[in-house]
């Protein structure tokens, strides 16, 4: 297992440095958003072809990764066109206040960081699916199946309704309020967060993924401190007034009828 870890660590060092000369060409960081859902396709693949005899819940975790990774994927690089190539602001603002030296630092605190986070948040895909050949189809493999396809449905409905939402000319500079976002400010973080649960319980079935539960949790920490939602919520406090409304009539995270919120 632990062959494993370190070729998958590499696989992601390689494909990050990789994708960084590619970002110092176009002078564009955020092309790293882009690999993050591929990426961790890349490394179940890696696992489960390095994996001798994989069993059942192997296989599944590999497919379930593979499937989010292409549809996280297409749906950044989609966005990502549909902007006109144009980079992200969080990293426009990085660029800004690290002047010229910003190429080179990006490679660690951008890309370096986030391949660190990429090896670790993966835990319960590199230890499941290696250890798989020992697990059962017991409880928690199937609650993470009704956990992880709950989540992907709900962020991929999320993504697609913010994203024709934004499509239709007469909605520019309101602020999304339908659909799934009239129950939840970010349901699409929440979403992503009850998947990368789900991996986790499906994992727990196997030798040691039990003590892979520090992934999940770290990635719902991002999700709702670092780089999600608490994020978003600034930048969107500061660009329309208008959002401190939506705050007090929208749950933040979990989605909820709009009259709970208003009740509470």
């Amino acid at each position: 297992m632990s062959q494993i870890l370190i070729i998958n660590l590499a696989v992601i060092a390689i494909s990050l440095f990789t994708l960084w000369c590619v970002s110092i060409r176009i002078r564009d960081a955020s092309i790293i958003d882009i690999f993050w859902g591929p990426g961790f396709g890349i490394v179940a693949l890696t696992t489960f072809i390095l994996t001798e005899a994989p069993g059942p819940s192997g296989l599944l975790l590999t497919a379930f990764a593979c499937l989010w990774s292409i549809r996280l994927g297409t749906h950044l690089a989609g966005r990502w066109l549909s902007h006109g190539q144009k980079e992200d602001p969080r990293y426009i603002a990085m660029r800004k206040k690290a002047g010229p030296a910003f190429g080179r630092r990006s490679l660690i605190t951008v890309y370096g960081l986030q391949g660190g986070l990429m090896w670790l948040v993966s835990m319960p895909l590199q230890i499941g699916i290696s250890q798989s050949a020992g697990a059962s189809f017991g409880f928690f493999t199937a609650l993470g199946c009704v956990i992880f396809t709950l989540g992907f449905v709900i962020e991929a409905l999320a993504d697609a309704q913010l994203r024709d939402f934004k499509a239709t000319p007469t909605n520019k500079g309101k602020i999304m309020s339908l659909g799934l976002w009239s129950w939840s400010r970010h349901p699409n973080y929440f979403g992503n967060a009850c998947l990368w649960w789900g991996l986790f319980f499906i994992a727990a079935d196997a030798p040691y993924g039990v003590f892979t539960v520090a992934s999940p949790a770290i990635m719902t920490f991002l999700l709702l401190r670092v780089s999600g939602v608490s994020l978003l919520e600034r930048r969107m406090a500061r660009a329309k007034p208008e959002y401190v409304e939506y705050q007090q009539s929208v749950n933040a995270f979990v989605p909820l009828p709009p009259s709970w919120k208003r009740h509470k």
